[in-house]
């Protein structure tokens, strides 16, 4: 009887210290949360409502006017801007996926000369802000005539460096036995690649690619830079010129900011599910 008292109390604090973490992240995550619950509850609610003082927190009636009126605008053809955000997001994923993980592998597993040197200088590009290389990039662009096209937000994009360096800590793990009995069986170093490295490299995948996604759907700046026609802009500045021609229109800039978001959020719910899962199936491994 004692030692089961014994052993409640050793593991009380415990408890309660875990009880408290829970407790702190879980009003943290709610604190963050808060705004975009608001912007979702603002976009179902009247332009009277958004506006009186003190505000309501949940809508009166829900309505579905403020979708109605941004998906009936002839000055906002939603499904154009959506198709030029998802090819530019989507192309952006699958090669920077391919190119980062590639050369992360080669990087972890293969030996070559000046291969530190090409590594830490590739690291280097990291330290160079964004807005220096600005100029530069837009006069390539503009000499390969490819400004006003979406190739111009894919092709500078081909090539990241943290990518790179993630995977290579990812590769770096993989057991080098693995590899050799896949090479004495007659793999090449490519099927290799594809069929042993990529799939230990779940988590690293779902993690970075989420990222890059996440990047690509909410550029702004680098758009506005090089997209100067309407038909081949980007949804976030669509969004920021239709929040200027409604400045007093809260209620449908809130429902537009729904529409552009959710995306996102779907790619995050999806990403979060892999991410899980690929842990899992690497630690029974």
């Amino acid at each position: 009887m004692s030692r089961t008292n014994t052993g409640s109390t050793m593991f009380a604090p415990h408890r309660i210290r875990n009880f408290i973490i829970f407790a702190l992240l879980v009003a943290l995550g709610l604190m963050a949360l808060l705004p975009f619950v608001w912007m979702i509850f603002g976009s179902f609610k009247t332009g009277r409502e958004i506006r009186q003082i003190p505000p309501t927190f949940f809508p009166e009636h829900f309505i579905l006017d403020n979708y109605r009126t941004i998906f009936n605008d002839p000055k906002l053809p939603l499904t154009l801007y959506y198709r030029n955000s998802t090819i530019i997001a989507v192309a952006n994923v699958i090669q920077v996926l391919f190119t980062s993980s590639l050369f992360g592998y080669i990087f972890a597993k293969f030996e070559f000369r000046g291969k530190n040197v090409l590594f830490w200088m590739i690291l280097a590009t990291m330290m160079i802000p964004s807005q220096v290389t600005m100029v530069p990039g837009y006069l390539i662009l503009a000499k390969l005539k490819l400004l006003n096209k979406l190739w111009a937000l894919i092709i500078p994009a081909a090539i990241d460096a943290f990518g790179i360096f993630l995977f290579r800590q990812f590769a770096k793990s993989i057991p080098n036995d693995l590899l050799d009995a896949a090479r004495v069986d007659g793999a090449s170093e490519f099927r290799i690649y594809w069929s042993i490295v990529l799939p230990q490299l779940g988590p690293a995948l779902a993690t970075f690619g989420m990222l890059t996604f996440m990047f690509n759907w909410n550029a702004y700046l680098w758009p506005l830079i090089v997209l100067t026609e309407n038909k081949v802009r980007t949804l976030p500045i669509i969004l920021t010129w239709y929040a200027n021609q409604h400045t007093n229109q809260l209620h449908l800039t809130m429902a537009a900011s729904v529409l552009v978001i959710l995306p996102v959020l779907f790619v995050f719910l999806l990403a979060q599910r892999w991410i899980v899962r690929g842990i899992t199936l690497t630690g029974v491994k």
